[in-house]
């Protein structure tokens, strides 16, 4: 009877992890592969979204950070045999339990960077056929104007791309090099290597045309770079390169850029210079800026205007205006004129 009482608790449990595992499986979905997915099809999985969502290309982004942990994660089990299998059968609370109870095969808490090192650069360790082609990025020079960089603003781009298409016929695809050893004698074996290819779909490029809407952020700086990620060119059994808009700021006819600074020049008259005067400057986004004084301008000048320069990318913040006063002084005076400035300076 106890015996049987314990058959069906184990039952139970075994019900119920189950149940968990159906309702909270989500690392197949996370890395977009199928349940049957093979172990190169997940490294290629997660080499694509890791790249994708990385913070170096998503600076500020708390999505693509969440994102990038959650692929990490969903990565660290898919990859390991014995983490895998018990996800599967129980679910993440049944691996946590594992994991608790002091479970083989790792703790929980790798490092992503350890994960991530494997792939790109750090480990050394990837094997040739894993690798995946990509094909080239596609560059295109953006012009952009100062008011567009102050403010922010949008271009509308017509591109034009090879795009995969499929044609008839079949093709050999996926080759790589596959190692098997050789019995060349008695206790003797020769390492022998071979190209496998298998058989896929014919495929052609056409191609295809569209428009792309650019946005151009404020306080983006001259050659800094709005990617599209994989809207390069394709390649075949490969990953597309990127498509890249390079800023090219215009030259402006009243003010310059040094880095986060603007610098303009005020022509003022002699008389201004040693008076005073009450005058307005219009800014880029036609905002007046106060640069009036009451005293004594000499020529050459420069007033310092703080918070009026170039906003700050990705920032509140702002760079500082800088006006330089031209003094505009007479071609000519007459003796009347001259012999009044030398009573009233002299």
């Amino acid at each position: 009877m106890a015996f049987r009482r314990a058959n069906i608790l184990f039952l139970l449990c075994a019900l119920s992890y189950a149940l968990i595992a159906v309702a909270g499986e989500s690392y197949y979905d996370i890395l977009q592969v199928p349940r049957s997915a093979s172990d190169e099809q997940i490294k290629r999985a997660y080499r694509k979204l890791a790249l994708k969502y990385h913070p170096d290309k998503n600076p500020g982004n708390e999505e693509a950070n969440k994102r990038f942990a959650e692929i990490n994660n969903a990565y660290e089990v898919l990859s390991d045999n014995q983490k895998r299998d018990i996800y599967n059968k129980y679910g993440e609370e049944g691996l946590k339990q594992h994991m608790a109870s002091g479970g083989r095969g790792g703790g929980m808490g790798m490092d992503i960077s350890d994960i991530f090192k494997n792939f790109f650069g750090g480990g050394g360790d990837m094997e040739e056929e894993e690798r995946i082609a990509k094909g080239d990025d596609v560059i295109v020079e953006l012009d952009a104007t100062l008011e567009d960089l102050y403010m922010g603003g949008s271009q509308k781009v017509w591109r034009e791309k090879n795009v995969i298409k499929p044609a008839p016929g079949k093709r050999r695809c996926n080759c790589r090099n596959q190692v098997y050893h050789k019995q060349i004698g008695p206790g003797m074996f020769q390492q022998m290597t071979e190209q496998v290819c298998d058989q896929c779909q014919n495929v052609k490029y056409e191609r295809e045309g569209y428009f792309i809407t650019v946005d151009i952020e404020k306080g983006m700086q001259d050659g800094q770079e709005v990617v599209f990620y994989e809207d390069g060119e394709p390649i075949i059994d490969g990953e597309p390169g990127d498509l890249r808009f390079r800023i090219r700021a215009e030259p402006h006819d009243h003010f310059r850029r040094e880095g986060n600074d603007l610098h303009t020049t005020v022509t003022i008259t002699l008389v201004q210079a040693l008076v005073g005067f009450e005058k307005t400057l219009k800014h880029l986004d036609e905002h007046l800026v106060d640069i009036s004084t009451k005293g004594i301008t000499k020529p050459k000048a420069v007033k310092k205007f703080k918070g009026e320069g170039m906003p700050l990318h990705s920032s509140t913040k702002k760079g500082d205006l800088y006006v330089t006063f031209e003094v505009l002084f007479p071609n000519s005076l007459t003796k009347d004129q001259k012999t009044k400035i030398k009573e009233i300076l002299g």
